[in-house]
């Protein structure tokens, strides 16, 4: 699975994040290459390091939000 690795090592450094709750972090691999203060610096920074390597970035939340659709979804099918 695709960035398998980096939501594992988000979820075990979530403690130690949670003090930069509503920041993005920058994962790459195992390591947390550091945190910024908006989506768009610290995918800047992940290209800027990694290339097209995989990395993660991702908001910082105690607390994930549980997403609901009222009706199913179906995909969109071309004509």
């Amino acid at each position: 699975m695709a960035l398998e690795k980096e939501l594992a090592t988000y979820q075990a450094k979530l403690p130690e994040l949670k003090q930069h709750e509503g920041k993005f972090v920058l994962i790459h691999g195992d390591q947390v290459v550091d945190t910024f203060s908006s989506y768009d610096d610290a995918l800047k920074e992940g290209y800027k390091q990694f290339g097209l390597e995989p990395f993660l970035v991702k908001q910082i939340l105690a607390i994930e939000p549980v997403f609901c659709f009222t009706r199913p979804i179906a995909p969109v099918r071309a004509s």
